[in-house]
């Protein structure tokens, strides 16, 4: 829900003109603010346009609307420029800032103790329901049946790939359904008659979570198609080996649907199998000096390894994410067009070509020499996929792009399967 805060094309000053009030002392957090990663959605408001700052970790209901002007004010809130300087930079009063500040303090956006306050509320509420609600899932929704009735429709049309191997991972999109189902399917034709294994992994990328290291989670997951609980035969022992840190940032798996839109196709062909959902860093992504409360990933897999040959019984992993993203809006300054769509599939199926090679040398290297730059968000998903599997041979299932209708953006995404 949209709370009504202003017009939206007014400056911040009339923007904020109900709250004008004197300036006073006020806490450090919001005299120097650093603004949390939020997602800046544009909206209309009364037909006028306006910016919501989705909260990716959904602390709040509700859900804070600002003038696009105010972005300007947000870009200074990095934790290392006071009130007063920010509002000299953007020629406003310092105690409209303020106001401001406390607004954005109120709905958790900015670090401090009311941050701390709503997210340990949040982890509460989760910790007693014990699994996190559905999301991205939402599609299938009408009821149980019909979601897997519409699995199911999918699955035979689309041809079974014949694959050689007996495959032990595999590789899916995080997109929407409507686009990518013909992957799905593809791959879950290979799969569909396999015997349910005891758990399944599922590794995602922590898109807008606050952990930079690897990211576990104690809580199911619930999908329309029903809940799929936590594998404590395998989370027990996993934590005492890799330490408790990994649940710090345990609630990054709200902001992050991955490991989600894999859950109803495990569902509807195996059935509500125990689930171990990991999140991911990129390879290229440092970690905090001296920061205890952080895993890095070559760390935590080995960890994962022993403890999967200690506790014994068939495991399946699944990696869930998506290749290039590029165009304007990813900041790029060219319309996507035919030669760019040839471009990057060139790029995609050379890094692909080492994860089919079962090299992960090659393709970290290939990551850290290129720096990335059609934005491939899987990184890490693959790279923890290739060290925990050790893959003997990889199949390239199927390979597509998503362009948008104005250009503006264009995703690659594939389906693979490991043995």
């Amino acid at each position: 829900m949209l709370p009504d805060l202003g017009t939206p094309d007014a400056g911040i000053g009339s923007f904020f003109s109900p709250w004008r009030a004197f300036m006073t002392t006020c806490p450090e957090h919001i005299n120097q603010p650093h603004l949390r990663r939020i997602q800046p959605l544009p909206v209309k408001n009364e037909q006028q346009q306006a910016i919501a700052l989705r909260d990716p970790l959904m602390l709040r209901e509700q859900t804070m609307l600002v003038p696009a002007q105010v972005m300007v004010a947000l870009q200074q809130c990095n934790g290392q420029r006071t009130l007063d300087e920010i509002a000299t930079t953007v020629k406003q009063e310092p105690a409209v800032v303020q106001q401001l500040i406390e607004k954005l303090d109120e709905f958790g956006l900015v670090w401090g103790p009311t941050f701390e306050t709503l997210e340990q509320a949040k982890r509460t509420e989760l910790l007693s329901k014990g699994a996190y609600p559905p999301r991205a899932t939402e599609s299938l929704r009408q009821n149980e049946g019909e979601g897997r009735a519409l699995i199911q429709s999918w699955l035979e049309q689309e041809e079974d790939p014949e694959v050689e191997i007996t495959p032990r991972g595999l590789y899916a999109p995080h997109m929407d359904y409507g686009q990518t189902w013909p992957i799905f399917a593809g791959c879950w034709q290979a799969l569909r008659t396999m015997a349910p294994p005891d758990r399944v992994i599922v590794l995602s990328t922590n898109h807008y979570g606050i952990g930079d290291g690897v990211v576990c989670t104690r809580l199911g997951f619930e999908t329309p198609l029903g809940r799929c609980e936590a594998d404590t035969t395998l989370l027990d022992p996993l934590l005492e080996a890799v330490g408790y840190q990994s649940l710090v940032d345990e609630l990054d798996h709200i902001a992050s649907t991955g490991i989600e839109m894999q859950l109803p196709w495990v569902q509807a062909c195996w059935g509500n199998v125990p689930i171990v959902g990991i999140l991911v860093p990129d390879p290229a992504q440092q970690l905090l000096e001296d920061d205890e409360e952080r895993i890095g990933r070559t760390e935590f897999i080995a960890a994962l390894r022993n403890t999967l040959d200690t506790v014994g019984g068939r495991t399946f992993i699944i990696g869930s994410g998506d290749l290039s993203h590029v165009g304007p809006q990813f900041g790029e300054p060219r319309p996507v067009d035919e030669q760019r769509c040839l471009d990057v599939e060139q790029q995609d199926r050379e890094l692909l070509g080492h994860i089919v090679g079962c090299d992960l040398e090659a393709f970290t290297s290939a990551m850290q020499w290129n720096k990335n730059p059609t934005r491939w968000s899987c990184a890490g998903t693959f790279a923890a996929m290739l060290e925990l599997l050790e893959p003997s041979s990889v199949e390239l299932i199927d390979y597509r792009q998503q362009v948008d209708e104005q250009n503006t953006s264009l995703v690659s995404y594939c389906g693979l399967l490991m043995a």
